[in-house]
C-alpha cells in the first residue's frame, strides 16, 4: 500500500539523518516530502561543515498532518533548535500525535518533541547531550540504539540509522497507534 511520509526540517539538519530515512522510505515505494517553514531549498550540516542543499517539497503553510501517514524528525543541532520555537512546526508535530500516527525522531530531533509536549511518560532515546532535557520534560530516557513507544521511534546518532530506519518502516506499516496520546 502506498504511504506518504512527511520529513520536517529546516537549515542545519544533519545530512545523513534526513538523507538515509528518506532513501529508506522511497525504497519501500512510498513518497517522502521534505516539509519546511521556508520554500526553495534547505542546507544540510554534514558532520563538521555545511553540506548539500535539499529541495523543499512543501511548506508548513501548505500541509497538515492529515495529508501524511507518518512524520520523521531529523536531528542536527541547528535544525531542531529552529523548529522547536516555530509554532506552526509544533502544531504540525502535535497533530501527528493527536491523530495517532507514527513519529520517528533521531539525535537532536527529539528536542522538537519536548516543545510539542509529546515526551512526558514516554520511553525514548536521543543523543546523550540532550538526555537530561528529555528527562526534565518527563521522558523515560534510555541509552539504546532504537526505542519504540506506541508508534514513537527514536534513535541516538547517525550510527543508529540502520536500526532507526528498520523500526520506522515497521511502525509505519503498523499504522495508527490508538493508545498514543499527547
Amino acid at each position: 500500500m502506498s504511504k506518504k511520509i512527511a520529513i520536517l526540517s529546516t537549515h542545519g539538519f544533519e545530512e545523513s539523518e534526513l538523507k538515509s530515512p528518506k532513501e529508506h522510505i522511497e525504497q519501500q515505494g512510498w513518497t517522502a516530502h521534505i516539509i519546511s517553514p521556508e520554500s526553495g531549498s534547505i542546507k544540510a550540516w554534514a558532520e563538521k561543515d555545511w553540506g548539500k542543499e535539499y529541495n523543499v517539497d512543501k511548506t508548513l503553510d501548505e500541509v497538515s498532518a492529515s495529508d501524511y501517514d507518518a512524520l520523521v524528525l531529523p536531528g542536527g543541532v541547528i535544525n531542531p533548535d529552529q523548529l522547536r520555537t516555530n509554532e506552526k512546526a509544533l502544531s504540525f508535530v502535535k497533530d501527528f500525535f493527536t491523530q495517532h500516527k507514527p513519529v520517528a525522531a533521531i539525535c537532536h530531533g527529539t528536542q522538537i518533541l519536548i516543545n510539542a509536549g509529546a515526551v512526558e511518560g514516554r520511553k525514548l532515546t536521543s543523543v546523550n547531550s540532550i538526555s537530561q532535557d528529555l528527562k526534565n520534560a518527563g521522558a523515560v530516557w534510555e541509552d539504546s540504539e532504537v526505542v519504540v513507544d506506541n508508534g514513537l521511534v527514536t534513535s541516538r546518532t547517525p550510527k543508529d540509522l540502520p536500526a532507526f530506519n528498520a523500526k520506522m518502516v515497521e511502525e509505519i506499516n503498523e499504522g495508527k497507534h490508538e493508545d498514543q496520546n499527547l
